[in-house]
């Protein structure tokens, strides 16, 4: 069974994001860039799998700058066999990247996609469902666990209302959750061999799809600093405030 795996190049999380003094975006200057961490959980799962002999390949593919060979590589380090980046300097939006995907499952046909459930940057949620449904396959988002079975999977999703248990058949696409898994560390021997396994470059235009977003980023502002509490002496004191400073009454 192949597996493929979409990841995506942010901003490290751990890193204090900042805004461009033009509010047109975020400044990437100097900045740490990694994988997105639900992305990283994905290719964890997809090696897991893989150790239990359940996936025989895993495919990692990323849409964006040259850069995000970066990405790619250590991905690798974490298991996977072989990359795919799709290099561009356009901003894409979910669709876009979703039609990109479409093109790349068409050619390597896996019987798995595994996807982070979002990007930490945009936080769009959009890319599996979009890539689903053109594909026309089951989906299971928000994946806890994962259960592969024969020509099935079952996945352990979370909803509103507790954890919902779903049976798709194979091929199918998984959107992952933050406990579904803890990735591992690469060791310095995985990051060697890494630098080795084959990573393809490809263009959108190879897969038909043409570039540019039909979204517009207007601006980009930091949120707000919090605030210091006061306290109140009463619950009258509490509801004027509410009322007539909060405005949230």
């Amino acid at each position: 069974m192949k597996a493929l795996v979409a990841v995506k190049r942010v901003v490290d999380a751990n890193v204090k994001v900042r805004v461009k003094p033009d509010n047109s975006g975020v400044d990437l200057t100097n900045v740490k860039m990694s994988i997105n961490p639900f992305c990283e959980i994905a290719v964890e799962e997809a090696v897991r799998l893989k150790e239990k002999g359940i996936v025989s390949e895993i495919v990692v593919v990323s849409v964006g700058a040259k850069e995000a060979q970066e990405q790619i590589r250590s991905s690798m380090a974490l298991g996977a066999d072989r990359g795919i980046l799709v290099e561009t300097a356009d901003e894409l939006g979910a669709l876009e990247v979703a039609k990109i995907l479409k093109g790349v499952v068409a050619q390597e046909q896996p019987q798995l996609i595994l996807l982070g459930k979002q990007a930490i940057d945009d936080d769009s949620n959009q890319v599996g469902q979009m890539l689903a449904a053109l594909l026309g396959v089951g989906q299971a988002t928000f994946a806890s666990e994962v259960k592969v079975e024969g020509e099935k999977v079952q996945v352990t999703r979370e909803i509103d209302g507790g954890l919902q248990t779903i049976e798709l058949n194979l091929p199918a696409i998984i959107t992952t959750d933050l406990r579904l898994n803890e990735p591992r560390y690469a060791a310095l021997p995985n990051i060697m061999k890494a630098r080795k396994k084959p990573l393809d470059t490809k263009s959108p235009a190879d897969y038909g799809v043409a570039t540019g977003s039909k979204l517009k980023t207007l601006k980009v502002e930091a949120p707000a600093e919090r605030q210091a509490g006061v306290q109140v002496k009463s619950v009258d004191e509490l509801v004027d405030k509410l009322k007539n400073e909060a405005k949230v009454i």
